[in-house]
């Protein structure tokens, strides 16, 4: 049984929903047993560049939601996206993704003081295809060293420094991992995710998510050269 990922959610986020079962041979896999219990990334607010961030949560009850972005150089908010709440305060609320990085947002309702309105982090992440591996080359040595194992949380770039740590973001759930190994080499992919991590994310087959690579940690390495 693999071991879960703390599951600490942002303020708001919606409930995390159940990992879905992992495909037999999908598109960039290479097909193994569905583990019994499979780790779960947190959900976080966020979007890929181009298209839209999503915002799951609540206010003090129903009314008209607006949502508004801080510019932290000038310390002002703007509006980007509205929404209804309902009943129970619940809203979704969408706007477009057209900066990339984390910013500040929060929930305005009409009438209600913006000084007390809830606020999380929302990313635009830049968009890239990405592929899983692991079943079939477990235990063989990783480019940065160390060897691959069903429990290894990491990605494989063909360039990024050994050690780089690289947000990564899909379908409403984000893990941070560090660059472990050399690759992908096959089907246009530009990350190739260990099995663990893609199940962190509910990944099944080759799909397009949004990436973050933060700056190299002072420890980050250039690959192990085999002996």
């Amino acid at each position: 049984m693999k071991p879960r990922i703390a599951t600490a959610l942002p303020l708001l986020a919606a409930a995390v929903p159940a990992a879905p079962a992992r495909a037999q041979d999908g598109d960039g896999g290479t097909g193994g047993a569905t583990p019994d219990d499979e780790p779960l990334a947190p959900l976080t607010v966020g979007g890929l560049m181009g298209g839209s961030v999503r915002w799951t949560g609540s206010v003090a009850g129903p009314g008209t939601v607006h949502v508004e972005r801080l510019d932290e150089a000038s310390a002002t908010w703007s509006e980007v996206g509205t929404a209804t709440a309902g009943d129970d305060g619940a809203f979704t609320a969408t706007w477009p993704a057209d900066a990339l990085g984390a910013t500040t947002v929060r929930a305005v309702r009409e009438g209600d003081d913006p000084g007390s309105a809830p606020t999380t982090r929302a990313t635009v992440y830049r968009g890239a295809r990405a592929t899983w591996y692991g079943p079939g080359l477990y235990g063989r040595r990783l480019a940065c060293g160390g060897r691959l194992r069903t429990s290894t949380l990491g990605v494989a770039h063909r360039r990024l420094p050994c050690g780089t740590p690289v947000q990564i973001f899909y379908d409403g759930r984000s893990i941070t991992v560090p660059v472990i190994d050399r690759g992908p080499f096959a089907n246009g992919a530009f990350y190739d995710l260990t099995e663990a991590t893609a199940d962190a994310l509910g990944m099944k087959e080759t799909v397009r998510l949004g990436v973050a690579p933060r700056p190299a940690a002072a420890s980050a390495s250039r690959p192990k050269k085999r002996s």
